[in-house]
């Protein structure tokens, strides 16, 4: 092992440890370098994050190496809204995908990224993922944040999970809801039936959306969304399963009229947080999209037909 750290108090949890004395690094990053067991505790590998330590256990732990990788800087043009030595606010377009995966290697926004700071990017998230401290899904377009250096990922890291980054979302969904304001306080979690799907269910994690109503339509409602958790799908799943799934989703409402879009009606559209290093608030809005747009003239038109 690399390092060696000694335990000063009783019962304390092993990943949380590590997390207090190295705090260049997220806990979930620390938790899976003991789960490929990386970590020993008394000259003893540790695989579980919840062990519990004594006080004067000797703990050994090791930081893998970056994993070399065929992911490369590609001149894609960014709509920067804002950027310094620390971060850097995209308006991502609809159709772009955040990382690396399967199908998509040299056309995603961290290839875009890697071209754009060369090397000034956070390593936490690995080599696949550098500087992505969260994402957006590839059809959902509008505002992101993505981060220069291991301090502000650890930061925003913890400001996204202590829910102190505002994000604020339109989207379209099928169907008139009556009422002005709501909150779906429902857990959302993998769906049992489709693997690709988040849905709610008893074992998912606590999940908050709250929306206003923008505007009504014969066929449709805009919404003016404010997420309190940031899960996977939590906008697309929480309106599912109000009966409400957002316009064009193909993977919610396959089967719904899509207005001539090529995926789901849906924009992030506004981030408020205090910037981790500057105490700065930094606070951006963006226009909606011209897809997004394009359907609010084709609702109108419906609309004033009736």
């Amino acid at each position: 092992m690399d390092e060696f750290l000694i335990c000063d108090e009783d019962n304390l949890r092993l990943d949380v440890f590590l997390s207090r004395e190295e705090d260049s690094y997220t806990r979930s990053f620390l938790s899976g370098i003991i789960s490929d067991g990386k970590v020993t505790v008394n000259g003893k590998v540790v695989t579980k994050s919840g062990y519990k330590l004594s006080k004067g256990d000797e703990v050994g732990y090791e930081i893998p190496e970056p994993v070399s990788t065929d992911i490369k800087p590609v001149d894609i043009p960014l709509d920067i809204v804002y950027e310094d030595d620390d971060l850097i606010i995209i308006n991502k377009p609809q159709g772009m995908v955040v990382h690396p995966a399967c199908g998509h290697y040299d056309d995603t926004l961290v290839n875009a990224l890697l071209f754009h700071c060369k090397d000034n990017l956070s390593d936490i998230n690995g080599v696949l993922r550098p500087g992505i401290v969260h994402r957006i899904d590839k059809d959902t377009s509008g505002l992101m944040v993505a981060v220069k250096n291991n301090e502000t990922h650890v930061k925003m890291a913890e400001m996204i999970a202590a829910h102190d980054i505002k994000r604020q979302y339109r989207a379209l969904v099928y169907g008139v809801i009556s009422n002005e304001e709501g909150t779906i306080d429902a857990p959302v979690g993998r769906s049992g039936g489709d693997r690709r799907k988040m849905s709610v269910t008893e074992g998912g994690k606590p999940s908050v959306t709250h929306f206003t109503v923008v505007n009504r339509y014969t066929e449709a409602t805009d919404l003016s969304l404010l997420l309190e958790t940031g899960r996977t799908h939590q906008i697309r799943a929480h309106m599912t399963f109000i009966g409400h799934p957002v316009l064009g989703d193909p993977l919610y409402a396959p089967r719904r009229k899509d207005f001539g879009l090529t995926g789901q009606c849906l924009h992030s559209k506004s981030i408020e947080f205090v910037h981790p290093r500057t105490g700065r608030l930094i606070s951006f809005d963006s226009e909606l999209p011209d897809y997004y747009k394009n359907v609010l003239s084709q609702l109108s038109l419906l609309y004033n037909d009736k």
